[in-house]
């Protein structure tokens, strides 16, 4: 599936539910939208004499006129912003004419501007306005908030791995911990209501729910204006075309005869019931527009025009602080269901998570209401210039008694989260988790944590794998950019001087060939946290896999760029930021705004139908339903089955072509918060820039590299490693190193080591390393190092080191697995294999640790033992032998194993469904099955996951040790392939073979 299907932020918000979120709760269902009635598109208000006349300046304007032209189509008749001018698109949203939380705060950021350069504040106050009438649930919305207990915030209920373990069943017996602020927020604000973005609406009423705010539950297909729908909410493999989209407000009209509720949630009985869903960073993002307009506005002397504005962004952030906490408000480091309950501010990550929840009972005489936050963060979510603004800024401090404590130790927390998940080349890694599989597991030893948080690298979502879009990067280093600008901070800046230097590197401006990251693949692990002594994080690695033209990536990622140049006085960056800018501006306009073409191979899904175990729209077997125009709803739908109104589309025709072909469709498409991105950067450069004069040339070289030292030799390569520079007088930080051989330059790195090939054996080579900064600054050469290649005609007499660790992991009646540890080669041609002898038979030669012998009589003994062979053919001694006895007979009928796969490129995920079908239960158990294609398990969950070699062992967890007669367990993990991933042929459980199915 293509990255773009959940990248974008809207998509972020969406896997809001995708972790079992809202049904964790003790009922989940939303509240109605409002009514629609007649408003006027917000065109373009008439420009003042504009405060800055340059050329970014108009830039920006017409960027802007475009957007707000009624005619362009990105509002609705309301004046609700769409998610895209397009309606055939399928990304977090699945369909144009939805909105998100993501597009309000975007367009709020586009205000803010607009105020900055006009002088004219009325359109921000609109758009807030807006959101507040549509998009923040009115009280009639979410009726029986006055129900809610803080000392029992809501029900439990586990998350899993993949759609098809759902309905996930409530447990009362998993006791949550207590919210430290909802009765301060009550008391505060004299209402029990939630003041948030719910992050999903359907603008159009396309589905025809009518849950409009306001105006009552479900009023069907013949409402009009906007309505409060959600979608993910089945674990993280669940992608938008595995959704079954339903109202945020359920009386059970449509869907089956409990609505929608029995596909997510399992309980004894359904009520009906209101629920939403808030995505923090967009939440986080309004703060963070409504910020600099305040500072705009003063600066202007027309800050009274959007006070009352100010306070409401201030009110947002004190209802913010619910995505600091765990889901279930559980204590910080939790590794079990039954792990100790919150009290006071213990179940605080102070992380801005992928979502906080709430909900409650229609029926005010059987009145509940509950709240949840999660425990999952994403770095991409994180907002620390917001954080810093609601701790410290008197206009935006929230009222609540404990708010700006909260926010202060978030900025921080945030902050060291970033430099935690730095990788020595600057992209930032994925995140962590304080419910390991989204059910409070143990995760698998070795894992690193942050405060007691397991590090994940793709939270939240697998499929895309949630930082591999490399937009993540940009909106979670634009705000650090942001708050290096506007306060000096010392920890943003570190973080900054390590990130701008590898993504300026990786950016192209050749005019109409312009290009930004795309895709990254990351391998490794950060280490554990320690904040007396961070880690450097030698083990972790990014790469870019993949490179596009996405305007709205290209957009804020130039943001960021220009807030730190800024600030820094670096040229390279704000060069390149316009650089990037003047491209777009000369090869991508169009009527709309800007725009690229785009391959969309994962619209090609749009009629697949559920595979067991695997992709597909999954619906429970015996479950049927209706959406409000008919489509039926029944296992063995597809994306396209409870769509049908796609058929109608002007654009259809290009996807029945698509999937009649097999070639992916192109489209252009206009999102709402892409284009307002690149308004923004073109605001930001006319105002940081163009109007100033130009920021200080950073003229200053870096440090000079030193304790070079030689690495490793081989008689044609040499290898040399180096202590890192500093650029700190400079400012512009460190770009990369030269490297010299003698007064030759060799190449070039942007780490701290280098490996140079093609030498000629038995002579020795001096190296010199040269610092270079970011503004092209070079240091002075280092001291040297001599490294001298090896002999290119030795002749390697030693043999390779006996294998130890020999042992058994499979024995069946006809056959054993075995592996051992890999031996080493000292005598330089390297090692070729290994010799397998049963008793002095010699039965195989592999070339990694691992052997199976097959073809065997049951209920034998036989001896095994094991000799290396290097490249010479040098033979090392026989290893310890190792007695194996066959088993007698097969167990039948004890355990039966069904193993799914999803590939992409170099990695998957494997979901394994273990049923024991014997007659006795299983007080704990073991999986054993082996790999044939060299695939690694890389995270696991549900199970406590080890591989030797190519065996592969899954023990049980502490929490589902048992197994009952005829009980099943759904496990799975991610993995690594090199091009080939074929099944494992046989599984035991116990060391009982499984039958598979």
């Amino acid at each position: 599936m293509s990255s773009s299907t959940r990248r974008r932020t809207a998509w972020v918000a969406t896997a809001t539910l995708s972790a079992a979120s809202l049904l964790a709760i003790c009922g989940i269902q939303p509240a109605m939208a409002a009514g629609p009635a007649t408003v006027s598109v917000p065109a373009a208000a008439p420009v003042k004499a504009a405060v800055a006349d340059g050329e970014y300046a108009q830039r920006f304007l017409t960027q802007y006129e475009k957007i707000k032209n009624p005619a362009n189509g990105y509002f609705s008749p309301q004046g609700i912003p769409y998610h895209s001018v397009e309606t055939l698109i399928v990304e977090a949203p699945d369909y144009g004419h939805e909105t998100t939380s993501e597009a309000y705060s975007y367009w709020l950021w586009l205000e803010a501007l607009y105020g900055q350069v006009t002088e004219d504040w009325a359109p921000l106050n609109e758009a807030w306005d807006t959101m507040e009438k549509y998009m923040i649930p009115t009280t009639a919305d979410q009726p029986t908030n006055s129900f809610y207990n803080p000392a029992s915030p809501a029900t439990y209920a586990s998350e899993f791995n993949h759609p098809s373990s759902y309905p996930s069943q409530l447990q009362s017996g998993v006791t949550s911990g207590t919210d430290p602020i909802g009765a301060e927020l009550r008391s505060t604000y004299g209402t029990p209501d939630i003041y948030g973005m719910h992050w999903l609406a359907d603008v159009d009423n396309k589905y025809g729910f009518g849950a409009t705010p306001g105006a009552g539950c479900e009023l069907g297909p013949t409402a009009t204006g906007t309505s409060y729908i959600n979608t993910f909410q089945r674990g993280p493999q669940e992608s938008v075309w595995e959704t079954i989209p339903q109202p945020s407000c359920e009386e059970f009209k449509y869907g089956g005869p409990n609505g929608f509720l029995d596909i997510f949630t399992k309980d004894a009985s359904y009520a009906k019931q209101w629920k939403y869903t808030n995505a923090p960073d967009a939440d986080a993002r309004a703060v963070e527009a409504v910020y600099w307009a305040n500072q705009w506005a003063t600066d202007q002397g027309n800050q009274a025009d959007i006070a009352a504005t100010v306070n409401k962004a201030a009110k947002m952030g004190d209802y913010l602080r619910y995505a600091l906490f765990d889901k279930y408000f559980k204590t910080i480091g939790c590794t079990s269901p039954s792990c100790p309950a919150g009290s006071g501010k213990n179940s605080a990550h102070y992380l801005l998570s992928w979502y906080y929840a709430w909900g409650g009972a229609l029926d005010s005489s059987a009145g509940w209401a509950w709240r949840i936050g999660s425990s999952h963060a994403h770095f991409g979510y994180q907002n620390p210039l917001a954080a810093w603004v609601l701790s410290t800024d008197p206009a935006l401090t929230p009222k609540s008694p404990t708010a700006k404590a909260d926010w202060s130790t978030s900025m921080e927390r945030q902050l060291e989260f970033y430099r935690w998940l730095q990788s020595p080349q600057g992209g930032i890694a994925g995140g962590a988790t304080n419910s390991w599989d989204g059910a409070y597991a143990t995760p698998p030893a070795g894992t690193p944590t942050f405060y007691g948080m397991a590090y994940t690298e793709a939270p939240v979502y697998n499929d895309p794998p949630s930082n591999q879009w490399f937009g993540m990067q940009a909106w979670g280093v634009q705000r650090v950019a942001e708050l290096y600008y506007a306060s000096g901070n010392a920890q943003a800046k570190a973080i900054l001087d390590k990130w701008v230097p590898w993504v300026v590197a990786n950016i192209s401006t050749d005019g109409a060939n312009w290009k930004v990251p795309s895709e990254l693949t990351w391998t490794g692990k950060p280490d554990t946290w320690n904040k007396a002594t961070p880690g450097a994080n030698s083990g972790l690695s990014v790469a870019v896999k993949s490179y596009g033209q996405d305007v709205g990536v290209a957009g804020d990622t130039a943001r960021a760029l220009l807030f730190y140049a800024a600030k820094s006085g670096d040229t390279a960056s704000r060069d390149k930021a316009k650089a990037l800018l003047d491209a777009i501006w000369d090869s991508n306009q169009d009527t709309l705004g800007v725009g690229t073409v785009e391959t969309r191979a994962d619209f090609l899904r749009f009629d697949d139908t559920y595979v067991a175990g695997g992709n597909g729209v999954y619906v429970p077997a015996g479950w049927t339903g209706t959406m409000p125009n008919g489509d039926v709803i029944k296992p063995g739908v597809s994306f396209l089955d409870i769509r049908t109104w796609y058929k109608d589309d002007p654009s259809w025709s290009k996807i029945e072509t698509a999937l009649a072909t097999g070639v992916a469709p192109q489209f252009t498409f206009h999102r709402f918060w892409a284009q307002t991105a690149i308004a923004g950067a073109l605001g930001d450069y006319a105002r940081l820039f163009e109007d100033d004069a130009p920021p200080p040339t950073d003229t200053t070289a870096p440090s000079v590299p030193t304790g070079l030292v030689a690495g490793t030799a081989t008689s044609t390569s040499a290898t040399i490693s180096w202590t890192a520079s500093t650029d700190n007088a400079g400012g512009s930080g460190v770009a990369g190193y030269d490297v010299y051989r003698g007064t030759t330059k060799v190449g070039s790195s942007t780490t701290t080591s280098f490996t140079e090939t093609g030498l000629t054996p038995a002579t020795a080579y001096a190296y010199t390393v040269r610092a270079r900064d970011v503004a092209g600054n070079v240091s002075a050469a280092s001291s040297a190092v001599t490294v001298t290649t090896l002999p290119g005609t030795t002749q390697d007499t030693v043999a390779p080191s006996v294998p130890t660790g020999l042992v058994a992991t499979t024995v069946t009646e006809t056959s054993v697995a075995l592996t051992w540890t890999t031996s080493t080669d000292t005598g330089g041609s390297g090692l070729a294999g290994y010799d397998v002898y049963r008793g002095t038979t010699k039965v195989g030669t592999p070339t990694a640790a691992s052997y199976t012998d097959s073809g065997l009589t049951a209920a034998t003994a036989y001896q095994y033992t094991v000799r290396a062979r290097d490249n010479a053919g040098n033979v090392s001694a026989a290893s310890s032998a190792l007695s194996v006895t066959t088993r007698s007979t097969t167990p039948t009928g004890s355990c039966k194993v069904s193993y799914n796969a999803n590939s992409w490129n170099s990695g998957f995920t494997a979901s394994v469904k273990v049923t024991n079908t014997g007659t006795t239960a299983l007080s704990g158990w073991t999986l054993g099955f082996s790999f044939a294609n060299g695939q690694r398990v890389t995270q696991g969950w549900s199970a406590d996951w080890s591989q030797s070699g190519t065996a592969v062992t899954a023990k049980n967890a502490a929490w589902n040790g048992t197994l009952g007669a005829g009980q099943s367990i759904d496990i799975g993990f991610n993995g690594s392939h090199t091009g080939t991933n074929n099944n494992p042929t046989a599984f035991t459980l116990n060391g009982a073979t499984c039958t598979i199915g």
